[in-house]
């Protein structure tokens, strides 16, 4: 885990709903192109974040973990797709190739869980969302940004929730 810096953003939630919450802040902030990996073992929460993330990026559609069908889309009025894909099950990053990547981010943003298996192909500027189960409900979450765009994001994000810094 690294050193907290201004670059780092640690967050800790103590309810599903307060999981939710900070994925429904952090989705308003999404757009086509954008890439969030999230990293944690089963029961990390990864996906009750993401039904977060969609809600406030504006998703019509319930959201379900994908690890079955490996890609979940949800869509938005404007005609916008939102991307959730479940790397578990994917042996390298070659499998990930064949999920054509490229075309889901010129139609949306693409969360990713178990995202660090599929590093390899993954844009070098995106958000990375550590998560760890710390109690029954309680989750403790790094995000770590890579690049300007993710830096602001983070920034913004700690304002809204925390005020300035």
């Amino acid at each position: 885990m690294p050193i907290l810096d201004d670059r780092h953003f640690e967050f800790f939630s103590h309810s599903p709903d307060q999981t939710r919450r900070l994925g429904i802040h952090l989705g308003g902030y999404l757009k086509s192109g954008d890439v969030v990996g999230l990293v944690g073992n089963l029961g990390a929460g990864k996906t009750t974040l993401v039904q977060g993330l969609a809600q406030g990026w504006g998703a019509l559609d319930p959201v379900s973990s994908p690890t079955y069908v490996i890609v979940n889309e949800y869509r938005r009025a404007d005609g916008q797709h939102l991307y959730h894909v479940d790397a578990y099950r994917l042996e390298n990053a070659f499998d990930a190739e064949i999920l054509d990547f490229d075309r889901m981010l010129s139609q949306g943003p693409l969360v990713i869980e178990w995202a660090e298996r599929i590093k390899p192909v993954l844009p070098e500027d995106c958000l990375w969302i550590r998560m760890e189960s710390t109690g029954m409900e309680h989750r403790s979450m790094m995000l770590n940004p890579e690049g300007s765009r993710f830096l602001n994001i983070v920034n913004q994000l700690r304002r809204k929730l925390y005020g300035a810094f």
